[in-house]
């Protein structure tokens, strides 16, 4: 079976549970951190499919551990989508232009979120 991990990288518990819950309910394998230091050894060790990245982290913000990652020879084919309250016009394109490949917002559309994962993950 293919690689079906995927990492949340997200500080806030209330987000995390519903992140996860949305994932396990459609048989995915969720792995979790809490800051983005975490997230990018995490990533290292468990080469997950694919990683939702907070933007707003404590120390280590998301764009900081993305770097890391797509600088990694061992990580930077993984795609990471940003998730973030951000929602301003221009702001998913600013996050992509940082090198997100993927952006979706907060609150959580539990609907949109399985479409976005699913669209990464197969093919």
């Amino acid at each position: 079976m293919a690689n079906k991990s995927i990492l949340i990288v997200e500080d806030n518990p209330i987000n995390l549970k519903l992140i996860r819950d949305v994932l396990q309910i459609k048989g995915y394998e969720t792995l979790e951190a809490e800051t983005g230091e975490a997230g990018v050894e995490l990533a290292r060790e468990r080469h997950p499919a694919l990683i939702l990245m907070d933007v707003n982290l404590p120390q280590m913000d998301g764009r900081g551990a993305m770097k890391i990652l797509k600088a990694d020879a061992s990580t930077r084919e993984i795609p990471i989508i940003a998730v973030t309250s951000f929602a301003m016009k221009g702001d998913r394109e600013r996050l992509l232009a940082a090198g997100f490949d993927e952006y979706i917002s907060k609150p959580i559309d539990i609907q949109e979120l399985p479409r976005m994962v699913e669209s990464y993950l197969v093919g």
